[in-house]
């Protein structure tokens, strides 16, 4: 496998991110989902672009494998994203990372996200594994609120 590169996300990745974000294996959502929500090229490539979503980049041979984006005012993890290929390289753990990493540097000590409540689904074990914890609660789109704490 490739080595991984990691840098800040910008504007103009955002359309790559739309395309890779309906193709992951569990949990794709399709542009036309997104759009239904409010989520647009443009609208995210805004929210990136004034600071207020924040995210990095991972890239293999020239391409994008993933992405991870941060809410900076609330310290919600709004979305981690990798092709099928990149899964169970670490480089989600490592996107993961940094985007909480950044958040922290915001001030955030609770930082939360929604995710699967079904334990088949790889993402329930993924965040659990690194230290996540359920909150007891479900945002609105029926996902189980995670949250991690400080130490």
């Amino acid at each position: 496998m490739s080595a991984f590169f990691y840098r800040p996300a910008t504007p103009a990745d955002i359309a790559e991110c739309v395309r890779i974000r309906g193709l992951t294996r569990e949990n794709a959502v399709s542009e036309e989902r997104l759009r239904s929500l409010g989520i647009t090229v443009a609208s995210w490539s805004a929210d990136v672009e004034s600071g207020r979503l924040p995210g990095f980049i991972c890239e293999a041979a020239g391409q994008m494998a993933g992405y991870c984006f941060g809410d900076k005012r609330t310290g919600e993890v709004v979305v981690l994203a990798m092709l099928p290929a990149f899964e169970g390289s670490g480089a989600g753990r490592n996107l993961l990372n940094l985007v909480v990493g950044q958040l922290r540097g915001f001030g955030h000590q609770r930082l939360f996200l929604g995710c699967s409540a079904d334990p088949g689904c790889r993402s329930h074990g993924f965040y659990r594994h690194l230290g996540w914890r359920s909150t007891g609660s479900v945002d609105h789109f029926g996902d189980e609120l995670l949250e991690l704490l400080p130490g």
